[in-house]
């Protein structure tokens, strides 16, 4: 599939000073008992003086053995659609969000509904870093180090009741910090949804960073979604609203062209998207026309967690649910 190529140089990404609230930083590692003065050692780890990288996180044993991207790669070809459309918009526009202070709604089919800080969200998890394929639906592919806890350990504290079937995200809707939102691109707020046993499966990761860092704006601080065997637009960046819901929730794509993309958007080579074909993939990375003709590989179903995550799937049509 032919694409423009929207990379940016290394000299026009945005500092890393700029995109990482260090206060926001400083302030969550108090409550997490990073630094002296807290009692809880939920996180066998210490921020140094910059306050930017993570230390003493838990490498994942399941982790690919893939030579991870470059971090350049990950954190200046995004899609996040309300700092603009091109895949450079977001590591251009994105510091223009503040992410401190920040909390994040609980609402829906729970008996613990309310509205949680940051600091609440992360002070009881341990760290593990996780390195994933993450594959995105215009048939391009990453390995990435993510950082973060099983999304079904801070859900389960919220309690879901057992008409729970579905988990509803919603990511932060602000057009003055966000300018993309000024177009109608999508139904604002960008919104995802899983069903509770996707979303309990320990796959299913709430990330708060990367190569050992504090998340970037623009690849979704402080709290996103990685869902590794589905296509990327269902990890849903910058979350601020949890809703456990009875009914299959509405998802932004889906809305926006049923058609097109499935509410289940599992990676599978066997069904095209309408436009081009995702029987294949190519790895993103390097520059320029070099870029554009590296190899492609075939696409694995499910990403390559089949073995994890087929059961779940087991007597539905994956073609007619997509």
């Amino acid at each position: 599939m032919a694409r423009t190529d929207h990379r940016i140089k290394p000299s026009e990404i945005t500092p890393e000073e700029v995109f990482l609230n260090r206060r926001q930083i400083v302030r969550s590692a108090v409550a997490l008992g990073l630094l002296p003065g807290v009692a809880s050692r939920s996180f066998a780890a210490a921020l140094p003086a910059d306050g930017d990288r993570l230390t003493g996180v838990t490498r994942w044993p399941g982790s690919l053995d893939e030579e991870p991207n470059s971090f350049e790669d990950v954190s200046t070809y995004n899609n996040f659609y309300e700092f603009g459309t091109r895949k450079d918009d977001p590591s251009r526009h994105a510091h223009r969000m503040k992410t401190d202070p920040w909390s994040v709604e609980v609402t829906g089919e729970c008996d613990k509904p309310g509205k949680y800080t940051l600091e609440d969200i992360l002070k009881p998890h341990s760290l593990e870093e996780r390195v994933y394929r993450f594959r995105c639906v215009e048939a391009w592919s990453m390995i990435v180090p993510w950082v973060g806890f099983p999304l079904g350990d801070l859900l389960k504290r919220f309690e879901p009741s057992s008409r729970a079937k579905y988990v509803q995200f919603f990511t932060l809707s602000d057009p003055r910090q966000m300018p993309g939102l000024h177009y109608p691109v999508l139904k604002w707020p960008y919104r995802e949804g899983l069903r509770i046993d996707e979303a309990m499966h320990p796959l299913t990761l709430l990330t708060v960073g990367m190569y050992g860092r504090v998340l970037p704006n623009q690849n979704g601080a402080p709290l996103r979604l990685i869902v590794p065997w589905k296509y990327g637009f269902k990890s849903i960046k910058s979350i601020v609203r949890i809703h456990f819901t009875e009914k299959q929730p509405q998802t932004s794509w889906n809305m926006a062209a049923p058609h097109e993309y499935g509410f289940y958007s599992n990676v599978n080579p066997n069904v095209d998207h309408p436009r081009w074909s995702q029987a294949t993939e190519r790895r993103i990375g390097g520059e320029g026309l070099a870029a554009l003709l590296s190899p492609r590989q075939p696409t694995l179903m499910f990403n390559g967690y089949a073995d994890e995550v087929a059961s779940l799937y087991a007597g539905l049509d994956l073609k007619k649910h997509y």
